[in-house]
């Protein structure tokens, strides 16, 4: 994956899933020809394989089991993941919180089947401890300011500065994203400038009446 990353994940709001899941790729892909920033999406399990197959952006899964093929019934199983044609997951959002067990089980699954990894975290000791598991990126989001519409990048740059050496120090081959509230090409650059390697985001785009609009804001400073 070329750095910066921009992850979009679609949740389950209504203005991202079906077609209007499609609106949204359709805007990433575009853009992301235009800027060369690669641009990815996290859609809804339903949504996983119709975006895959259709747009050349990476799609990510929203969460995956650290399970293997058996009686798992309602768990989300790594191997459906990749058949859908999903490039990674993430793992551990915040929305989706696991066990550092059942995180390092998911991390697990995903290597064994080539799936990329993102794992979420809230707060710099948990950096830490996800870089040990060897993902590709840790996505630090500091949870009151997911949707608050107030940028992390802004409001806590430390925090962000402070997980990027936890990281490095633990491994220095594992990238950083950041998240909650991201919204402007200010946000992302400041982001960067701070380490990362690119950020996690929703609703900015998700719910936006012209998502190209807003994701060339996003890179327009990169």
């Amino acid at each position: 994956m070329v750095s910066p990353l921009i992850l979009i994940n679609l949740k389950t709001y209504q203005e991202g899933i079906g077609g209007s899941a499609h609106r949204i790729a359709t805007a990433a892909e575009n853009v992301a020809k235009e800027s060369g920033v690669t641009i990815g999406v996290a859609p809804s399990f339903m949504d996983l394989r119709p975006l895959s197959t259709h747009f050349s952006i990476p799609v990510y899964a929203q969460h995956i089991d650290g399970i293997t093929p058996g009686a798992h019934t309602g768990y989300i199983l790594p191997e459906a993941v990749k058949l859908a044609g999903a490039h990674g997951t993430l793992i551990n959002h915040s929305e989706r919180r696991l066990t550092l067990a059942d995180i390092e089980a998911a991390v697990a699954a995903a290597k064994r089947l080539q799936l990329e990894t993102v794992v979420c975290t809230n707060n710099v000791a948990t950096s830490a401890a996800a870089a040990a598991l060897a993902p590709d990126y840790v996505a630090i989001e500091p949870p009151e300011l997911i949707g608050s519409g107030v940028s992390v990048s802004k409001a806590d740059p430390e925090i962000i500065r402070r997980s990027v050496e936890a990281v490095r120090g633990v491994r220095d081959d594992v990238q950083v994203l950041t998240g909650a509230g991201i919204q402007s090409g200010d946000c992302v650059k400041i982001a960067l400038d701070l380490g990362t390697q690119g950020v996690l985001l929703a609703s900015s785009v998700v719910k936006a009446d012209d998502p190209a609009a807003v994701l060339r804001e996003l890179v327009s400073l990169l």
